[in-house]
């Protein structure tokens, strides 16, 4: 982006920008949710506007300081509403999508009770008068009171010049309604021009039936797809325990406030973030991170909505509550990211808002030829075929393809601790065939460990010389002494008091034993200047370490080196694999790090992969990522610190490792909770899959369209005499949304 670019997009958009998901009532098709979307955006304040037809909520970026209630009128002024002003616009939605159910559940069940008697009539007894009066009678309450919905909506459509689904049923069952009225009370019409009167009440009532149940199933299926969502919710308790004043008192999660004391009790979850002000636990903390092992918490430390207490009672300090939780973030994250649009599925969209009057066009066009064509049949063959048309053709598939797809494949992602932002880079995941890892805390843990400690020969009281290194690492400052410390306390060593702890800034600390005894850990050149001598042996596995690219601490004393420690930036379990696997899948993999070209070369020898940079900045990780771009390549970068928020940003797919900065996981696209690096290959292969669906679902869609239409039309007429029964037509309309909306839902069941 340029500096003109940044000046008008900086006078497009104020500093005080919102992006908020809103729950929208009303639509029936993914026409209407274009036509949603293509209102709320030319509202003024508005700045984008994506409506999901298959969660029915728009996620609306706007000014700040706009009425709300202004985005509520646009909307109206359409035939559909938005909720602006729920405090959780989730729980309003299920409500509402549960209230929608149940309602297309009683239409559903009343039209079928009615329209078998019209069935049979119309089947059976076709020529029997008496028979044609009671299809009438049972017709109206089923077009006009359980099917008014798709009268109401094609007029409300009508009065602003657009057409969607309920136009094409509205206009389909009244006109066959219409003309089998006509025929009922005025017969001698046809009779007197040779003429059978034939009705087609059967046609119109088993269309409504039809498309209700198909709308019925395509509820019931749209709703499984937000399980993920539901689950993660589920994840919070709804209630509290606070300490007041030394008091125990039960409040509900909305009430808690920062600061605020809150017990945790054994078995229970973790209501809000905070810090732990009194006792201890294991926490297990596997929701978040995937790790199942659960994690000591002592005072001072995190703890996290959603993850569970195991054996302790403690108490701790509320530092982030409500929307503000990490939880609370992963669930907006993953809702943003189901009304987030795939780039085909913007095509889509534009492409069932003109599919309407398109096929209304084809309607008329098959109504006239067969006029002209038709010989002595030709009004009963243009009403019949034209009605067919009508019938046929409904945009439902096409605009259920894409979000079904994606709505189920980032929730299988976010069930396998795979977040994934948008939609795009879902989609474009797929096409990945180079990825780029950061070193430290992508294939590293990103944590210093000592992997060896080593005594010289004449040392003999191991454990005295381990309680004085403790006592000496425990009062130092230096970074690597915390690691020092932890694998001492490890090996269940005890500290012992130690005299005159002095630190030697840049080269290590000293210290003095109780029998008077001097003791140095530090760096060699400390080693050096002291004249503390080292053995052979310890000299050439110092060599040896080095080449490994670890770290050597030296610990003497009484002028000896007593023992030596490697430390360094161990690489996780699951990196070597995974890398195999990726390179197996057909990908060239990269690493990238600050470090020195020593270490990244033991790293890289370790995991098997062939190309890496050393020593690389912030702002060359970008360029290479670039450089492969221009190369041709579709490169995902694999990244969790601050210094990878620029090569995140210039990659074609962002993943950020989630145990990483805040910057890094804004910026990327993909957040991983866990440090396993087998999630990269997942959640690449979880983009195959869906991009596969979404194909699927297209094209059967399309096909169904394609084949569909010309055959309601009556084009195999002149070849075997076949014209498709609008109520066949009605059955197999219905059938193509219910099918694609199934096929999205096999994603739950593939195994990444």
């Amino acid at each position: 982006m340029d500096a003109i670019d940044i000046i008008e997009d900086t006078e497009r958009k104020p500093k005080t920008v919102s992006k908020k998901s809103f729950p929208v009532t009303g639509m029936t098709c993914a026409a209407c949710a274009s036509s949603v979307e293509s209102m709320l955006g030319h509202t003024e304040g508005v700045y984008n506007a994506s409506v999901n037809f298959a969660n029915s909520t728009v996620l609306v970026e706007y000014d700040s300081a706009m009425d709300l209630s202004d985005l509520q009128n646009a909307v109206r002024q359409i035939g559909y509403d938005i909720i602006v002003d729920a405090e959780d616009p989730t729980e309003v939605q299920e409500e509402l999508s549960k209230k929608h159910y149940v309602s297309i559940k009683k239409r559903t069940l009343w039209s079928a009770i009615l329209t078998l008697p019209i069935f049979l009539l119309g089947m059976f007894f076709m020529d029997w008068v008496l028979g044609r009066w009671i299809s009438l009678v049972l017709a109206v309450p089923i077009l006009f009171w359980f099917g008014r919905s798709f009268f109401i909506n094609a007029l409300k459509q009508a009065r602003f010049g657009k057409a969607n689904m309920d136009t094409l049923v509205a206009l389909s069952t009244g006109i066959a309604f219409l003309f089998s009225a006509f025929n009922t009370f005025f017969p001698e019409f046809w009779l007197s021009k040779g003429m059978e009167p034939h009705v087609y009440y059967e046609a119109a009532t088993v269309i409504i039936t039809f498309i209700s149940l198909g709308k019925l199933l395509e509820e019931k299926a749209k709703s499984n797809t937000s399980s993920a969502i539901k689950k993660l919710m589920g994840l919070q308790p709804k209630t509290l325990k606070v300490i007041e004043d030394g008091e125990e008192r039960e409040i509900s999660i909305s009430s808690v406030k920062v600061g605020q004391t809150i017990l945790v009790r054994p078995g229970e979850k973790i209501p809000v973030d905070g810090t732990v002000s009194k006792g201890s636990s294991y926490v297990d903390e596997s929701m978040i991170t995937g790790e199942p092992v659960p994690v000591e918490k002592t005072k001072g430390e995190k703890v996290f909505a959603g993850t569970v207490n195991q054996k302790g009672s403690f108490q701790f300090v509320a530092d982030r509550v409500g929307g503000e939780t990490l939880l609370s973030q992963i669930i907006k994250m993953v809702q943003e990211a189901q009304g987030s649009k795939a780039p085909v599925q913007k095509l889509v969209d534009r492409i069932a808002g003109i599919f309407v009057p398109v096929v209304m066009t084809i309607s008329v066009v098959t109504f006239i030829t067969w006029m002209f064509l038709g010989g002595e049949d030709a009004f009963t063959h243009a009403l019949l075929t034209a009605v067919a048309v009508l019938v046929i053709a409904c945009p439902c598939a096409l605009g259920l393809a894409t979000p079904t797809a994606i709505m189920v494949g980032i929730g299988k992602g976010a069930e396998h601790n795979i977040l994934i932002k948008d939609a795009e880079s879902l989609e474009l995941g797929y096409k990945v065939n180079a990825i780029v890892l950061d070193k430290t805390g992508t294939i590293t843990e990103g944590k210093p460990v000592v992997t060896d400690m080593v005594f010289a020969d004449h040392v003999t009281d191991h454990r005295g010389l381990e309680q004085i290194l403790y006592a000496m690492e425990g009062q130092s400052e230096h970074p690597l002494a915390e690691a020092v410390v932890s694998f001492l306390k490890n090996r269940k060593v005890n500290p012992i008091e130690i005299l005159n702890f002095n630190s030697i800034t840049g080269k290590g600390v000293r210290a003095e034993a109780l029998d008077g005894t001097q003791y140095l850990v530090g760096n060699h050149k400390l080693m050096v200047e002291k004249g503390i001598a080292m053995d052979d042996n310890l000299g050439h596995m110092v060599e040896g370490l080095e080449q490994e690219a670890k770290t050597v601490i030296y610990f003497g004393g009484g002028g000896k080196v007593k023992a030596i420690l490697a430390i360094m930036d161990s690489i996780k379990k699951s990196s070597k694999e995974a890398i195999r696997e990726m390179q197996g899948n057909g990908m060239e993999v990269y690493m990238m790090t600050g470090d020195n070209k020593m270490t990244a070369e033991a790293v890289s020898q370790q995991v098997g992969i062939k190309s890496y940079e050393a020593e690389v900045l912030p702002s060359e990780k970008a360029d290479f990522v670039k450089s492969l771009q221009e190369s041709g390549k579709v490169v995902a970068m694999v990244g969790d610190g601050i210094n990878d928020s620029q090569a995140l940003a210039q990659a074609d797919v962002s993943i950020a490792m989630g145990k990483g900065s805040d910057i890094a996981m804004d910026v990327a696209k993909m957040t991983l909770i866990t440090s396993d690096l087998n999630a990269i290959p997942k959640a690449l292969k979880l983009s195959h899959k869906t991009v596969i669906g979404i194909r699927q679902n297209l094209f059967w869609a399309f096909i169904y369209n394609i084949i569909g239409i010309p055959i309601a039309a009556g084009l195999l007429y002149p070849i075997n005499g076949f014209l498709l029964d609008p109520m066949i037509a009605g059955a197999a309309m219905a059938f193509s949304s219910v099918s694609v909306v199934l096929n999205s839902l096999r994603l739950k069941t593939i195994k990444l």
